[in-house]
């Protein structure tokens, strides 16, 4: 049975993720400056932390390849500065969300919810939700609703980082755990976290030899153990929110928001699979 965490990140998930795929914040990138789709996406990650280099930035998303984010950080920063990468691509998620979403939904509501979660976030070495976290309150529920899923999506994926940090994980093995379990394909997530052949079968024959894969590069029952561990620490590091709002809050926002990421999902929005990992709720 899943955890009310796992479902409430399930439910909210979508309302974030549509940032990476509306056609609305591509082209808000490029109108700024930036010159590709990539950069856009990196800068546009990282903004509320001001012009970073690439090791940080790399550090925190983890999951990428350094020579991948090398390629847009810093020289990002050249042609747009993080604040007005922030602005035009909040501004631009916003359109995104009102095109998508019903006009009639209860956005105030939702809205209200998730920054009352928020409230419950411990920011301890959680640099991308402490960061997301400290940027201004907009002015409509849509844009809260954006700003809050975010903090609270970066805040769930810092503690996914402490997690595998913990078990030992590095970046690539972590990824290569999870396509180990079934969940995602390498022809999803290698293209698009850019690890080389040569970077995959060195995380495969170190994950082999600690007896996690098999030769099917299947997890082996270690590795399902260790995998499991993972998320239900990942959970558990994702409490606070729930805390925050109570098992019925947590309901309501369950309640509201999964018709919203349905909506999303049946609109071709954001596509099955992907490589968050986020499912139709």
């Amino acid at each position: 049975m899943k955890s009310l965490q796992r479902r409430l990140w399930e439910a909210v998930e979508p309302l974030h993720a549509v940032v990476y795929f509306a056609p609305e914040t591509a082209a808000a990138a490029k109108a700024v400056g930036l010159p590709s789709w990539w950069m856009g996406y990196f800068a546009g990650r990282v903004a509320p932390l001001g012009p970073l280099p690439e090791p940080p930035a790399t550090a925190m998303l983890f999951g990428f390849a350094p020579r991948m984010v090398a390629r847009s950080l810093p020289d990002a920063w050249q042609y747009a500065e993080p604040a007005v990468v922030l602005q035009t691509r909040m501004d631009a998620v916003e359109v995104a969300l009102k095109r998508l979403l019903p006009a009639d939904a209860p956005f105030e509501e939702l809205a209200e919810l998730l920054e009352l979660a928020v409230t419950g976030c411990d920011y301890a070495a959680r640099p991308l939700a402490a960061a997301w976290s400290s940027v201004a309150r907009p002015a409509t529920p849509i844009g809260r609703i954006w700003l809050t899923a975010t903090v609270l999506r970066e805040h769930r994926g810092d503690g996914h980082v402490l997690s595998a940090v913990a078990a030992g994980l590095r970046g690539l093995d972590t990824t290569l755990t999870h396509i180990g379990s079934g969940a995602v394909t390498r022809e999803v997530l290698q293209s698009n976290r850019g690890w080389s052949d040569e970077d995959w079968d060195e995380s495969v024959a170190r994950l082999a030899g600690r007896g996690v894969l098999d030769d099917d590069l299947k997890l082996t029952e270690p590795g399902i153990v260790l995998r499991q561990r993972i998320e239900d620490d990942t959970d558990r590091l994702a409490t606070g929110p729930l805390d925050a709002l109570g098992e019925d809050g947590a309901a309501e926002v369950v309640r509201i928001a999964v018709p919203l990421s349905r909506r999303i999902f049946d609109a071709g929005a954001i596509p099955l699979p992907n490589p968050m990992g986020a499912r139709r709720p």
